[in-house]
């Protein structure tokens, strides 16, 4: 049984940033100081960003995880990051600013920060807060639907493929969980069927995988739709898989321009059969 089958998501989150810490415990030395573009960067910043990761301010990391890498000496690149992860990963949790993570975890990627080369412990560290950042965001209602997608965007992007991470959602167990998973399901076959499913900072990444992997949660969220029969997520979720393993048009109406109300989600039977909605 995994770790996220039997922890409390948050202690799991707790857990796995006490790992990270002793992971990075002895930040990893520059060998000279920090060469970065000084039009974007000034030269006092770039000293603050070769001392103790410590010292440097929010502001300033904020900037640096979000800095382009090309204005980064290539082979410092990876090691600013390691010296500033765990920082970065509290950044992007629960109490986090709560802004979009994707594009800066995105820097972790093989184009940038090149988190596969990292030192097996150190990878296996930052692997394993994910996995746990994860856990919070699919289990935790009452945010943004879209605090979970971005994070499954970004962490892909880090990590190069999104398999791994599709696979822990389909493991997590439990009433949060499988409610926090009909939510996804539904918010990415409304995107998928409106042609909206797009990754806004993973190029290389293909949402087809997602639509390819919706349907095997047809069991479990037919499940959870028989418990839960008044619950409007689980009955949508069944009517978009539907549509997308019928190759059907979105039956929900698309609210294209100013002046038309978004159509619930919870589609009536006129609707479904794609009759004129008045």
């Amino acid at each position: 049984m995994t770790e996220s089958l039997v922890l409390d998501p948050y202690a799991m989150w707790r857990d796995a940033l006490a790992g990270v810490d002793t992971a990075f415990a002895k930040p990893p030395a520059l060998d000279r100081p920090v060469w970065g573009c000084t039009h974007c960067t000034p030269e006092s910043e770039l000293h603050l960003l070769g001392g103790d990761p410590a010292l440097v301010s929010g502001d300033l990391l904020g900037h640096f995880v979000r800095e382009v890498a090309s204005h980064w000496a290539e082979e410092q690149y990876p090691v600013l990051w390691r010296r500033f992860i765990p920082r970065a990963l509290r950044m992007w949790g629960p109490d986090g600013d709560g802004t979009d993570p994707s594009y800066e975890m995105g820097c972790l990627g093989p184009g940038g920060a090149r988190l596969a080369d990292w030192p097996e412990a150190e990878r296996l560290a930052v692997e394993r807060a994910f996995r746990a950042l994860l856990t919070v965001a699919v289990t935790t209602s009452g945010r943004p639907l879209e605090w979970c997608t971005e994070l499954v965007e970004g962490i892909a992007h880090a990590t190069g493929s999104i398999d791994p991470w599709l696979d822990h959602i389909s493991g997590l167990a439990g009433p949060e969980a499988d409610a926090g998973v009909v939510r996804l399901a539904t918010g990415w076959a409304v995107e998928l069927l409106w042609g909206e499913m797009d990754f806004t900072w993973w190029y290389d990444g293909d949402p087809q995988l997602i639509a390819r992997w919706l349907p095997t949660l047809r069991p479990r969220i037919t499940a959870f739709a028989a418990r839960n029969p008044r619950c409007k997520n689980a009955s949508d979720a069944l009517i978009g898989l539907d549509a997308l393993e019928a190759g059907a048009r979105s039956p929900w109406i698309y609210p294209c321009y100013e002046g038309v109300l978004q159509a619930p989600l919870a589609t009536n039977a006129a609707q479904a059969s794609g009759a004129t909605v008045k």
